[in-house]
């Protein structure tokens, strides 16, 4: 089965698909090793940790993207759902991304009605292009992609700015185009999710906002219910680099620590160790073809 057939398996399962917002090799190993089924990139994720620049700026390629998520997609074996933003232009543009997104092994991507640059979804000054415009943007998309399993959620940020029936009308225009999931961002409660799942006829993802904290719009609501709601995928775009962040700035502390008082302090609660690390990202596996293909003498002269 193909990575584009897992990943559309996951979504059409009775289960709902919990999908950690990944942004580099140590983020989606982990996710594979914690036994995740499948993970997305996450737009404002890669441009910050790339860039150290925000998003709303709107100065990340499709083609740096692209090349972020060949490289992730590359290095594990479940499935990568990717972030494409707003498409990166009109739907001519949209054709032409599908086809290099598709190319570079993700099993499908977002895009989005809003123009660009775009906002995150929980902040405020989001403008939306026309209903209309993001239908035929869809419609390119699924002409563009070459494998019929390749997924296209189209996401909605038309309840911020035009309210939820608004925002239903443009979920129903982009199910008719051929999205193959809708994705309302910044929903506002419960019955919201309900109402789209109630009312749009395809897949319904739902990011939750950890990390976010006081900027989420969304509740958190436990990932039991959204499945007993119906919900297809939950999202948690945030949470792996709110964690990571949380974390180098405590190893940071502890460096000035140390140097403030003159003790060396290691801290294996706070700090992996050299073997997780190369565990993590398959150092073994090097060791393994080196055996295999490498010639006894040239062997011998590594390793003595």
């Amino acid at each position: 089965m193909t990575k584009t057939q897992r990943m559309r398996a996951l979504i059409n399962d009775d289960r709902i698909c919990i999908s950690p917002g990944v942004y580099d090799g140590y983020s989606i190993r982990l996710a594979q090793q914690m036994g995740y089924a499948t993970a997305s990139t996450t737009g404002a994720g890669l441009a910050n940790a790339r860039l150290g620049k925000s998003e709303s700026i709107g100065i990340m390629s499709m083609l740096e993207n692209v090349e972020a998520c060949r490289a992730l997609a590359d290095a594990v074996d479940i499935p990568l759902m990717a972030d494409a933003d707003t498409g990166y232009g009109n739907a001519i543009t949209v054709f032409h991304t599908v086809r290099a997104f598709e190319a570079a092994g993700v099993a499908g991507i977002n895009i989005e009605d809003q123009s660009y640059p775009k906002r995150c979804g929980h902040y405020a000054g989001k403008e939306l292009i026309d209903a209309r415009e993001m239908a035929k943007k869809i419609e390119a998309a699924i002409d563009a992609r070459r494998d019929d399993d390749f997924i296209l959620v189209a996401r909605t940020d038309a309840i911020a700015v035009e309210g939820l029936d608004k925002a239903i009308e443009r979920a129903r225009l982009y199910a008719a185009a051929g999205a193959d999931m809708i994705f309302p961002d910044a929903v506002r409660s419960e019955d919201q999710i309900r109402r789209f799942v109630d009312e749009v006829p395809i897949a319904l993802s739902i990011n939750m906002g950890l990390g976010i904290r006081s900027r989420a719009t969304t509740p958190l609501v436990p990932i039991p219910r959204l499945q007993a709601m119906g919900v297809a995928r939950v999202s948690l775009p945030r949470m792996l680099t709110a964690a990571a962040i949380a974390g180098m700035r405590q190893a940071l502390a502890l460096m000035t620590e140390s140097a403030d008082s003159g003790v060396v302090m290691d801290r294996p609660d706070l700090l992996v160790g050299i073997e997780e690390i190369m565990a993590l990202i398959g150092d073994d596996d090097v060791g393994a073809m080196e055996q295999r293909y490498l010639l006894p003498e040239q062997l011998q002269k590594k390793y003595r």
